[in-house]
Order: C-alpha cells, then structure tokens, then sequence
C-alpha cells in the first residue's frame, strides 16, 4: 500500500473503522466489547474510496442498500483464505451458506474447521459478508467481529436471514 488512509463511522453495531489505499477498502473493524478499534489513537486520514464505503454503510444499516460497490482489496492471507473470502462475496444480502458448503465450493470437503478459520480472519466484515455463514444445521457457531455472537445476531436479523437456536 503506498498511501493509507483512514475513516470512523459509527452503526448500529458500534463504531466501525474504515482502511483503504488509494483505490480500495481494505480492511474495516467493528469496535469491539470495550469499545476500541485498532486505530483509535490515529486521526482521521479519509480519501474517496472511504467516503463511497461510509455512504454505502449507511445505506445498508438504514435498510436502502443490500449489495455494496466498493473497491475492494482484503489485507494480507494465504491462498486458501482469498479463495475463501472470494466465495463469501458471491453472497447476496438475505443469502446463507454453511461452513461444508464453502468448503466445498473452494475445492476443499471436509475442511470446514479450516474454512471457520479463514471466515473469522476475513478483514472486510460486512461488506464480505462472513456473517451469513451458519453451522450445516443452521445454528450460530460464533463471530469473530465486534462483540461476537450479538453482532452476528444483529446482521442477521437486519438482513432477516434465519437460524436454528
């Protein structure tokens, strides 16, 4: 990344903040139980690309937007993590997958521990949707964003995508 830039906005699940390089999200962070964010003592760097993605945030929360056109770019991971972030972008607002059928979709049966892995690594929350994958039977197995499972609850419910209790 040449140039790094910066944005905070607050949602419904808590302050989120925005990085992106000159052309692409390319991480967001939901604060967490205590209320921090990996940046917080950093100020505020925003550039366009950030602006889009705060825009098309509060669409989504407000209920008006169910599918992003933000640039993006996730930070970091291997191979299979990409693969596996690649197959949760093709999820749609409303839709649902399970952990076996990411693995199978990535050529991997039998992986689904290695896909929770690599859903709980993905840097762009949301947008990624990582919060539409459940358990083959449809429960809750966890969230690794913001507080966990009630953040994951909260995507759920807001894009009414049921689950098993």
């Amino acid at each position: 990344m040449s140039n790094v830039y910066l944005l905070r906005i607050d949602s419904p699940v808590g302050r989120i903040e925005l990085v992106g390089d000159d052309e692409h999200l390319v991480a967001l962070t939901i604060e967490d139980a205590d209320g921090s964010l990996p940046h917080d003592d950093e100020p505020e760097r925003p550039n366009a690309v950030l602006e889009l993605a705060r825009e098309q945030l509060s669409e989504y929360f407000a209920g008006t937007r169910t599918d992003f056109e933000i640039p993006v770019r996730p930070a970091g991971g291997s191979d299979f993590q990409r693969a596996v972030w690649a197959e949760l972008a093709r999820l749609h607002w409303g839709e649902a997958t399970s952990y076996g059928a990411l693995a199978q979709a990535v050529g991997r049966p039998g992986s689904a521990r290695a896909i929770g892995g690599a859903v709980g690594a993905n840097p762009i929350p949301i947008v990624i949707g990582c919060h539409r994958v459940l358990a083959s039977d449809g429960r809750i197995t966890g969230y690794s964003g913001g507080r966990g499972i009630p953040t994951k609850l909260w995507l759920l419910g807001h894009e009414q995508i049921g689950f098993a209790a």
